[in-house]
C-alpha cells in the first residue's frame, strides 16, 4: 500500500516525483521504486495534443488522464491544475474533478489565463489578491484534508524575486499546504527561496533540463532545504528523440531488426505491464 503524500512529506528525505502521462509511464515509474508521480500538463500537451505548452490542454482531458493512471498505479499523484482553467469556481470545479479522478495534490499558479510553461517568456500574472481567493476556494472545496494544495507563483520573471517571495507569503497564508516557487534564475535564488521559508511549509523545487534554473540533484536540494522535486518533462524529452531516432532507423531499413536492441519485443513488453498476471487474476473469477 502506498504511503499518502501527505504523511511522506514529514518523514524528512526529499520526495522525488518523475514526470509521468498514461498509465504506462506511471507503471514504469512505480516499478524503479519512485513513492510519487508527478503529472505535468505540459506532458499531457506534448503527448495527446502534439502541442507547446500554451494553455490548450483542457480541465477534462487531465481529469480523463489522472483517471488512467489512478486506475493503473495506487502511488500518490501531484497533479497540474494549472490556473485552476479560470476563476475561483472553476477552480472549485478543477478540485472536484480532480479529487474524484484520484489526485493526492493539485498544483496551482498565477499566471493569466491561457498560461504557458514557466520556463517560457511573456508570461502574465494575476493579481496575488485574485490568486489567494483561488486558493481559499480549493481550500473549500476539497473533500479530504489528505488532498494537498501546491501554490506555485511566476513572478520571479514577471516581477522580480521580492515580488516572488511575498506572494509566496501571501499564498501560504491563504491556505497553500506546499510552496513552489518557479524558475528561480540561480542557485544563490534556490538557496534564499530555503532559507527564507525553512521549517514554516513543505517547499517544492522544478528540475526542467535546458529551463530557466540550473539542474540539481534531488541530494542538493534536500540539502538546501526542500522537500519536493519534480522532474515533469524528462520522460516525454527521453521518449521523444528515442521515438525520433526508431522512426528514422525504420524508414530508412524498413526492418526494425538494427533497432532490436533498443527495444522490447513482444514478449518483453508483455512482462512489463504484467499480461500474464493480469489473465491469471481473470480466471481465477471464473466459475466454470
Amino acid at each position: 500500500m502506498a504511503e499518502p503524500l501527505k504523511s511522506r512529506l514529514q518523514r524528512g528525505e526529499i520526495l522525488v516525483a518523475p514526470g509521468v502521462y498514461d498509465g504506462l509511464t506511471a507503471t514504469l515509474a512505480e516499478q524503479a521504486g519512485f513513492e510519487a508521480l508527478y503529472l505535468s500538463g505540459a506532458a499531457v500537451a506534448y503527448t495527446r495534443l502534439g502541442r507547446p505548452d500554451i494553455g490548450l490542454t483542457s480541465v477534462t482531458e487531465m481529469a480523463d488522464t489522472m483517471n488512467l493512471i489512478a486506475d493503473r498505479t495506487a502511488l500518490p499523484v501531484i497533479i497540474d491544475a494549472d490556473t485552476g482553467f479560470g476563476n475561483a469556481l472553476n477552480a472549485q470545479r478543477t478540485m472536484r474533478l480532480y479529487e474524484r479522478a484520484g489526485a493526492a495534490a493539485l498544483q496551482v499558479e498565477d499566471q493569466s489565463y491561457p498560461k504557458r510553461c514557466g520556463h517560457l517568456g511573456d508570461k502574465s500574472l494575476i493579481p496575488a489578491a485574485e490568486m489567494a481567493g483561488k486558493l481559499a476556494a480549493m481550500a473549500d472545496a476539497r473533500q479530504s484534508n489528505e488532498t494537498l494544495i501546491i501554490a506555485r507563483t511566476d513572478a520571479i520573471a514577471v516581477e522580480g524575486f521580492d515580488a516572488a517571495i511575498d506572494r509566496a507569503e501571501r499564498y501560504l497564508a491563504a491556505g497553500a499546504d506546499v510552496l513552489f516557487i518557479e524558475a528561480p534564475q540561480s542557485a544563490e535564488q534556490l538557496s534564499a527561496i530555503a532559507r527564507h521559508f525553512a521549517g514554516r511549509t513543505p517547499l517544492l523545487a522544478n528540475m526542467v533540463e535546458g529551463g530557466a534554473t540550473p539542474v540539481q540533484s534531488a541530494a542538493d536540494l534536500q540539502e538546501l532545504g526542500f522537500d519536493i522535486v519534480i522532474f515533469p518533462g524528462g520522460i516525454v524529452r527521453a521518449l521523444a528523440r528515442c521515438a525520433q531516432d526508431y522512426y528514422a532507423s525504420l524508414n530508412h531499413h524498413g526492418s526494425n531488426r538494427p533497432f532490436a536492441d533498443r527495444m522490447h519485443d513482444f514478449a518483453g513488453l508483455n512482462r512489463v505491464i504484467g499480461t500474464d498476471e493480469m489473465l491469471a487474476r481473470g480466471a481465477s473469477y471464473d466459475r466454470g
